[in-house]
């Protein structure tokens, strides 16, 4: 018996109760029709978009249970539809139940009602179509993603050799080692000279086995190819990963707004929708994870006083006395360790402050060191800004606010200076960048947040090399 319509919201809960994880994170309005009578076009238009599912990484996933050539199920095919819409509009997993936090704004479109009117129209493929992202960073990680889920990374990219490479040596593999330093920001990519393994390429080799627990010694061995040695399916698996975390997104965000990138420890600064200014932040260690949040700046604080945390103070200034307080002039208020404003203050001179529930914001700091290392993973979860004095500046001239921030700035003390209107600021987590020819850079994955989004998108693990976490200090 064909069914002609499901009209109900029983209905519409009921198909979407079969949907399985592919339909987390997206809403559904009840009330609305969810199907009109299928046809053989758009049955037909169904299969084939759920037959290119790979152009979005989805390849390892089933979202049909419907033989070829089987007569038309019209509650089938509507399950199929809604649960590969929900995938492509909001993606195949929840980041909600992923990670304990996770507040970026999200895609939410009412995909029974899409699917309504893309049957009504005959024009089921262009709607599919049309929920994943459609900006060209994304278009250019599917047709990277294409290029490499088939290739067989039995051989390396960079074959290991019988004796290590060492300092000043000469070697045919050295231009595709430092293609894969400068990819994972460890050397400037105008270093490398030829073929020769240059003073220049050593430094670089020796941060990153530090950065990954080997022994520093600058010579390049079978373990340090294997973690410059990205294979193809290594590849294939980060990127289908950031699709996933690009389908999660809010398709229109902001045209002013702070973008901060934590795998790769980068901020970026859009002003109407043109970027303004990019610099290197310090964000969380991987045991105080900074979290994937969208939280907006509503005002810049001046010579910031720091309230300690009081994780930060039952684990690391419990029992000290009152000479170690003096000594980063700190001091008890209310029950509480208070630092002074000051040079030496742990959020720096400037602090962003910023509306979310778990004590996450940007500021500046004293320990300006910390911008100079690669992996800059060092404070307890709040994210710190390079230059973060010029930033703020920038910002307070934007806003128009300039002349009270330098007010609050030269009295000395805490000042707060409100913003006329919030800046959004989205904590995000890509491990796949576009260099300036636009061709995708897999980095690091600091926070291993990478294998559970595989594991749901039915991959495997990764190679097995993860970053060593690097040592803090008090601040937050």
């Amino acid at each position: 018996m064909r069914v002609g319509s499901i009209g109900s919201s029983l209905a519409v809960l009921l198909l979407l109760s079969a949907c399985g994880s592919n339909g987390k994170g997206v809403e559904q309005t009840s009330g609305e029709t969810a199907a009109a009578r299928w046809s053989e076009t758009t049955a037909r238009q169904l299969h084939e978009a759920i037959a290119g599912r790979a152009a979005h990484g989805l390849d390892r996933l089933r979202f049909e249970d419907i033989a070829p050539g089987a007569p038309l199920d019209d509650a089938a095919l509507t399950r199929a539809a809604l649960a590969y819409a929900a995938a492509l509009a909001g993606g195949a997993s929840d980041p909600a139940k992923l990670y304990r936090v996770y507040t970026l704004p999200r895609s939410k479109p009412d995909l029974p009602r899409g699917l309504a009117a893309a049957l009504a129209a005959g024009r089921v493929g262009e709607w599919l179509a049309s929920l994943a992202p459609q900006d060209d960073g994304y278009r250019t990680l599917s047709r990277a993603y294409l290029a490499l889920r088939g290739h067989d990374d039995a051989v390396p990219a960079i074959p290991q050799a019988k004796a290590a490479l060492k300092p000043g040596a000469t070697d045919p593999r050295i231009p595709a080692i430092a293609r894969q330093l400068a990819a994972f920001d460890y050397l400037d990519a105008s270093a490398a000279q030829g073929e020769r393994y240059t003073p220049a390429m050593v430094a670089a080799v020796r941060r990153m086995q530090a950065d990954y627990g080997i022994r520093p010694d600058g010579t390049i061995g079978d373990e340090t190819i294997a973690i410059l040695n990205l294979s193809d399916a290594d590849r294939a698996r980060a990127i289908a990963v950031d699709m996933e975390r690009m389908r999660w997104l809010e398709r229109t965000p902001p045209a002013t707004r702070i973008d901060v990138n934590l795998a790769a420890a980068r901020l970026t600064y859009w002003r109407d929708g043109k970027i303004a200014d990019t610099r290197k932040v310090v964000i969380g260690k991987p045991d105080t994870e900074t979290p994937q949040i969208g939280s907006p700046i509503f005002r810049l604080v001046a010579n910031p006083t720091w309230t300690v945390p009081r994780s930060i103070e039952r684990k690391e200034i419990a029992g000290k006395g009152a000479a170690y307080l003096r000594r980063n002039d700190m001091m008890w208020k209310d029950g509480r360790v208070v630092q002074r404003s000051g040079p030496r203050n742990a959020l720096g001179l400037v602090k962003f402050d910023m509306r979310n529930p778990y004590a996450i914001y940007l500021h500046d700091t004293p320990a300006k060191q910390l911008f100079a290392v690669v992996q800059r993973e060092r404070s307890h979860g709040c994210v710190r800004v390079e230059d973060a004095l010029g930033f703020a500046e920038m910002l307070a001239r934007d806003e128009g606010v300039l002349d009270r921030w330098n007010e609050a700035r030269a009295s000395g003390k805490e000042a707060f200076v409100g913003l006329p209107r919030e800046i959004p600021v989205r904590l995000l987590y890509q491990t796949v960048l576009l260099d300036k020819d636009g061709d995708p850079i897999v980095r690091g994955d600091p926070y291993e947040w990478n294998d559970r989004i595989a594991a749901a998108l039915g991959f495997g693990g990764a190679n097995g090399h993860h970053l060593r976490a690097g040592s803090g200090d008090l601040g937050p």
